[in-house]
């Protein structure tokens, strides 16, 4: 079992940064996949970013990229998301997630473990 916990949410004016932080149990973190998802009202959740256990190579979601980071601590369990130039259309609950198998996966249905999600406002 895995129990994630997201944090750095909030609210933003447009052009603004957040960073979020996903915290992880267990002792074989850095032997996950990690991914962040968001979903907004009335629509799927969306893949926004991933990374593999090793870190070294990673997978945006052309809405975000060259705006959104991801990054890993393994010695801290801990997965962030910085997010620079918000944009209104980012407004979403934002929700980090665990796959046990370890790739930088892409779809919902390969993640394993979820968070309870971090809301994101962004103003305009």
């Amino acid at each position: 079992q895995v129990q994630l916990v997201e944090s750095g949410g909030g609210l933003v004016q447009a052009g603004g940064s957040l960073r979020l932080s996903c915290a992880a149990s267990g002792r074989t973190f850095s032997q996950y996949g990690m991914g962040w998802f968001r979903q907004a009202p009335g629509k799927e959740r969306e893949v926004v970013a991933s990374l593999p256990w090793s870190g070294d190579r990673t997978y945006y979601a052309d809405s975000v990229k060259d705006r959104f980071t991801i990054s890993r601590d393994n010695a801290k369990n801990t997965v962030y998301l910085q997010m620079n130039s918000l944009k209104p259309e980012d407004t979403a609950i934002y929700f980090c997630a665990v796959a046990l198998t370890g790739i930088c996966a892409r779809s919902v249905n390969e993640y394993d473990y979820w968070g309870q999600g971090t809301q994101v406002t962004v103003s305009s």
